[in-house]
């Protein structure tokens, strides 16, 4: 049972010596992004070019940039052909994409018609998704009929020799029924040799019942998430015991809650404890919860339960050598997931190409400060800018990252969202945002997007300005961000940097920085440091 841990701290110095899998020269990018001028006839003629291309292949990311451009004609045109696609998804009974074009439709300010708007698509799909309806004929009565609700989660990969002696290759994990019809959720890295293109041996899921261990059932893999650590199984039998999804919302640190897996291959296990926290950043995207509960590897994929018998989380990590250190993913994300895990395959998260926090005034959560926008993100296409501070998103208030991280996590990529805002000037503002599908290494992509000294803002928290015409290493630091890596380095403004290196550790999702620097904190003294973030972080968005 492993998982990585996110916790945007500085890589130690050792790292520095470490072999990595890939590395690259400093080398800036051959052209970064600017911002449109509408005012150009030039520009507005290219523009509509690019948006009657685009309508052939995506109509909404062409109603998208339509509606930037402020052109009714264009606007009307993609507008046709997005009611076209919403009507061809109707008749086809698409309801997947029929709520994608309604969403974007409904974003981009368009008025539809009633017979678009007296049914709501994403109400139907919910309709078919596993343990949206509670099935109270089956709800577990005691701690045992919880327990027969679980289930061992067997991935044989055949063989492994190890000293010229073959042994079986086994991977066990846990699991439980949302659903009569044979719906199991567990961790996705139970079974990510099932779904992992760049494995090549042989692998096979099963489930095996607490009522009788002996028989293997062959399972399905139906959707996963391999961000949030989520999978959906399914099974052709009709377990005796479905659990009801709580609220992880309910509770706090201090509650009591119960874990039951196969902790070690001892299937059926219950163990109990309290919530020892409840905002933990160890996923790339939103918090999970920290227990004391005893976890040990075969529990990943189990249900945490409250004294209602009801789920509040699904384990998915400890750690061994820390003892009462174990951390579950509260129900929430399974829930707003589980359309899109149901829908099958592998569920691609969305961003609009940004950095930032939640912004705080006096204590008191107001909304997320945009931080960063990366040079041609969709963020930035729609007017998105430094010191902006988003407050709804569809409507819907946003205090914080983690509710806008939320979300997101609802919605496709190539789809609209509207986000209010207010900008740099205190202006209130509204604009379109197209989603775009979450690159793998979001750091990866930003490097390649901007110049170095504003790109190591959301890398490591300060921005940097050049400092010499004739050493392109050399830089000054502009600003520093308030806890961020640069802000625990000592960093602060003015301080001279030297980059001499930079390096990707893909297997490990590392970026490193060899820097040579003069802080003024730590008494203009010349060291040379490495600094290091992993290639993703949960304040992208």
């Amino acid at each position: 049972m492993t998982q990585k841990y996110n916790f945007l701290f500085i890589v130690s110095l050792i790292l520095a010596l470490a072999v990595f899998s890939s590395c690259k020269s400093i080398k800036e990018p051959e052209h970064v992004e600017t911002y449109l001028d509408y005012t150009n006839d030039n520009v507005v003629q290219n523009e509509i070019h690019t948006i009657r291309t685009l309508l052939e292949t995506d109509c909404v990311k062409a109603l998208w940039r339509a509606c930037i451009l402020k052109n009714q004609e264009i606007i009307d045109e993609c507008k046709a052909q997005t009611i076209l696609q919403l009507d061809y998804a109707i008749e086809n009974k698409d309801y997947y994409e029929a709520a994608r074009l309604t969403d974007s439709l409904k974003a981009a300010g368009i008025e539809l018609d009633s017979k678009y708007t007296q049914v709501d698509y994403n109400s139907l799909i919910k309709e078919e998704i596993p343990g949206s309806v509670v099935c109270k004929e089956k709800l577990p009565q005691t701690i045992m009929d919880c327990i027969n609700a679980t289930v061992t989660v067997w991935v044989d990969k055949g063989l492994k020799v190890e000293n010229g002696a073959g042994y079986a290759d086994i991977v066990i994990g846990s699991g439980f029924f949302i659903d009569k019809r044979g719906y199991i959720i567990t961790n996705h890295h139970v079974i990510d040799s099932m779904v992992d293109p760049k494995y090549e041996g042989y692998s096979r899921v099963f489930v095996k019942l607490p009522s009788d261990m002996e028989t293997k059932i062959p399972a399905k893999v139906i959707g996963y998430d391999s961000v949030i650590d989520l999978a959906l199984l399914k099974v052709e039998i009709e377990p005796d015991f479905v659990f009801e999804l709580g609220s992880s919302s309910d509770l706090g640190v201090g509650d009591k809650v119960s874990a039951i897996g196969t902790p070690i291959g001892l299937e059926g296990t219950l163990t109990s404890g309290i919530i020892s926290a409840i905002d933990r950043k160890l996923t790339t995207m939103g918090s999970v919860l920290q227990l004391d509960a005893a976890v040990n590897s075969g529990n990943s994929g189990g249900p945490l339960i409250d004294e209602n018998k009801k789920v509040q989380a699904i384990v998915f990590a400890g750690m061994l050598q820390f003892q009462g250190l174990n951390f579950a993913i509260p129900v929430e994300y399974l829930k707003q997931e589980l359309p899109l895990l149901y829908k099958g395959g592998q569920l691609s998260h969305v961003w609009i190409s940004s950095y930032g926090h939640t912004k705080k005034i006096k204590a008191v959560k107001s909304g997320v400060e945009v931080q960063y926008v990366m040079p041609g993100g969709s963020a930035f296409f729609s007017g998105l800018k430094e010191n902006c501070l988003i407050t709804s998103v569809d409507n819907q208030k946003i205090e914080s990252l983690d509710q806008l991280q939320f979300y997101l996590m609802s919605k496709s990529d190539r789809t609209l969202i509207s986000v209010n805002y207010t900008d740099e000037e205190g202006r209130e503002c509204t604009s379109p945002v197209y989603l775009e599908a979450r690159p793998e290494n979001p750091l990866i992509k930003i490097y390649e997007s901007d110049l170095l000294g504003n790109a190591f803002l959301p890398i490591f928290g300060m921005s940097m300005i050049r400092s010499s015409t004739t050493n392109r290493r050399a830089y000054s630091v502009k600003t520093v961000l308030n806890g961020t890596s640069a802000d625990e380095m000592g960093f602060s403004e003015n301080d001279p940097v030297t980059v001499q290196d930079i390096k990707f550790d893909t297997e490990n999702d590392y970026f490193l920085a060899q820097l040579y620097v003069q802080r003024r904190k730590k008494g203009f003294i010349d060291v040379s440091l490495t600094m290091g973030s992993y290639l993703d972080s949960p304040y992208y968005f």
